[in-house]
């Protein structure tokens, strides 16, 4: 049977909600298999978020892993295609930590790539008519944190692919009328979109994704 691995994260920074965890809430809610679908919602700590995805990892053996965040200033669903090994926290995590030019894995190389597909998740989700878009920063703070250790992590797994999914804040619990957001209910279905096209998807898309700047 195939596993599956599904993250967010818990709120951070004095908000009351995160919408990716509450949106991975709702694809458990209304997973009905066939394959089995393990959530969890990480720590916004970078010891705390690299530990436990270590251990479920290390747990469940999933056959695919996708880690779920928050990018408060984005209007789509980013699919991130390259996690750095570099931490460098402009504010605090939930634990105090302030890390500054650190690496996520001390012997790791300097980046890795998804290994999912994910042009062919982002088209997937923009035909469903919710904006999406391929990413190539997922920032340096607890997210990108949380990507390069799924990559490092199932690097020498075959078998096992990982990628991540940056949200915006959902239109229910946006902390201000101007911020970008998305339903959560949107936000829900394209986490499931991606969870979809993932197992179907070896190849990913021949199409252009890139950035000119």
């Amino acid at each position: 049977m195939t596993t599956i691995l599904l993250t967010g994260f818990e709120p951070f920074g004095g908000d009351a909600v995160n919408p990716s965890g509450e949106a991975v809430r709702r694809v458990d809610a209304g997973w009905d298999g066939p394959e089995t679908l393990v959530t969890a919602i990480l720590p916004v700590t970078f010891d705390g978020a690299r530990a436990e995805l270590g251990r479920l990892i290390d747990v469940h053996r999933p056959e695919l892993v996708i880690a779920t965040g928050l990018a408060g200033n984005r209007a789509a669903i980013s699919v991130e295609r390259v996690a750095v090994n570099l931490l460098d926290a402009r504010i605090p995590d939930n634990a105090g930590a302030q890390p500054v030019d650190e690496p996520s894995v001390g012997d790791g190389p300097a980046a890795y790539f998804a290994s999912l597909p994910v042009k062919a998740i982002a088209r997937d989700i923009a035909a469903a008519g919710i904006p999406s878009e391929v990413s190539h920063w997922a920032g340096t703070f607890v997210c990108n944190h949380a990507f390069y250790t799924a990559l490092h992590a199932t690097s020498r797994s075959r078998g096992i692919r990982a990628g991540f999914l940056h949200v915006p804040w959902s239109a229910e619990h946006a902390p201000s009328a101007d911020a970008a957001t998305l339903p959560l209910a949107d936000i829900a279905e394209a986490i499931g979109i991606a969870v979809r096209t993932s197992l179907r998807t070896t190849t990913d898309a021949a199409i252009s994704a890139g950035a000119i700047s």
